[in-house]
C-alpha cells in the first residue's frame, strides 16, 4: 500500500522576513536557490539564516507568471500563495 504524503507550504510556519502579501516562504525552506533564480526580483536568500523569502509582492501578470514559475519550482514546496491579500 503506498501511501502519499502532500505538503503545501504553511503560512503559520511562514519566515518573519517575508514582506506582507500573498506569496511568502515558510520554514521548510532547504536553501536551494531554485526561487531566486526563477524571480531574483521577488525572492531573496537571507544572508545568516540561508533561507529563502519574499522581498516584493507581485504587481503585474508578469510578475505573478515568474513568482507562481518559483513556486511551482520550489523541491520542497515550501513557497505558498495564500498569505494576506
Amino acid at each position: 500500500m503506498l501511501v502519499y504524503v502532500i505538503y503545501m507550504a504553511d503560512k503559520s510556519k511562514k519566515f518573519p522576513d517575508n514582506i506582507p502579501g500573498r506569496f511568502y516562504v515558510d520554514k521548510e525552506c532547504i536553501a536551494c536557490d531554485a526561487c531566486v533564480l526563477a524571480a531574483p526580483d521577488h525572492f531573496n536568500m537571507h544572508s545568516e539564516d540561508g533561507h529563502a523569502f519574499v522581498i516584493k509582492q507581485p504587481a503585474t501578470e508578469e510578475e505573478e507568471s515568474r513568482c507562481k514559475e518559483a513556486m511551482e519550482g520550489c523541491p520542497v514546496e515550501a513557497i505558498g500563495n495564500n498569505g494576506e491579500s
